[in-house]
């Protein structure tokens, strides 16, 4: 498994305190993130999808892989449990990395 960048560390482990402030820090100012159908450009888009769609549930999550597949691109495998519909689920999450911030996530 490849050493996750910390940066991504850094998101995932303030997403699960719900620390927006430090989830928001770790994007570009332009950075794109993409989640259920939609795109979030900027950190004031970044930081309304987290404080919306990405907070209506609780759930825990386990990075089970990282894989990097390109100069500063790394796919994050990750296991999910909550209570969202289903309330399991494991998700490949794409994260481009530029100059120690996230630039892009795909979910």
């Amino acid at each position: 498994m490849t050493t996750i960048p910390d940066v991504i560390d850094r998101y995932y482990e303030a997403a699960a305190v719900g620390d927006t402030d430090t989830v928001v820090a770790c994007f570009t100012t332009d950075a794109h993130v993409h989640d259920e159908q939609r795109d979030y450009h900027g950190v004031a888009e970044i930081r309304r999808w987290r404080e919306g769609t990405a907070s209506r549930f609780t759930y825990t999550t386990e990075i089970t892989e990282v894989e990097q597949v390109a100069d500063g691109e790394y796919v994050v495998s990750t296991h999910l449990e909550g209570d969202f519909p289903g309330g399991v689920v494991d998700l490949a999450q794409q994260f481009t990395v530029v100059d120690g911030l996230i630039a892009g996530l795909s979910i």
